[in-house]
């Protein structure tokens, strides 16, 4: 059962233990226990700055930390059902992309259930970027790749259904 949809297990995964390695890596290793403390690594343009999100992304929900951690839960057993389930049928993109997503619900639910808040630390001050973490990164790439699969079903779609 758990080698039907491998390559969501495996970017589930992989982006999890990516996700929390790095998040043990910079606030046990990196940064003193100050909030807001920053290490520039591109002066202006990038740094590595501490910061808890009781929100969700971009802060918004500021104040929802109690459910934002249950429905973190909730889209990861979803996930998690939707790739056992032997009623769907997904091809790769959909499998790794569905993967990330399911790492980085994981990964922010962990912090919201340990911590009480998300951990961030990736400062893109260049654009003004809200600080943010690696499950983040994982959540977009995820929707990325649930784009390109999308894309590719409508034209395999449009190419058997002819108008």
């Amino acid at each position: 059962m758990f080698f039907k949809n491998r390559f969501f297990w495996i970017a589930a995964v992989v982006g999890l233990a990516l996700d929390r390695l790095t998040k043990i890596l910079f606030v046990v290793y990196i940064f003193p226990p100050l909030l807001g403390y920053s290490i520039p690594v591109l002066p202006g343009v990038f740094h590595f700055t501490y910061a808890l999100n009781p929100g969700a992304a971009f802060s918004i929900f500021p104040g929802g930390s109690i459910w934002l951690r249950w429905l973190s839960l909730g889209v990861s057993i979803g996930l998690m059902i939707l790739a056992w389930s032997k009623r769907f049928a997904l091809n790769r993109w959909e499998q790794v992309g569905y993967g990330f997503i399911l790492s980085g619900a994981l990964g922010n639910g962990i912090d919201r259930f340990l911590v009480g808040e998300v951990i961030d630390f990736l400062d893109f001050r260049l654009i003004r970027f809200p600080v943010f973490n690696v499950a983040d990164t994982f959540i977009n790439i995820g929707i990325v790749c649930l784009l390109i699969a999308s894309f590719g079903r409508s034209s395999a779609q449009g190419e058997t259904n002819p108008k």
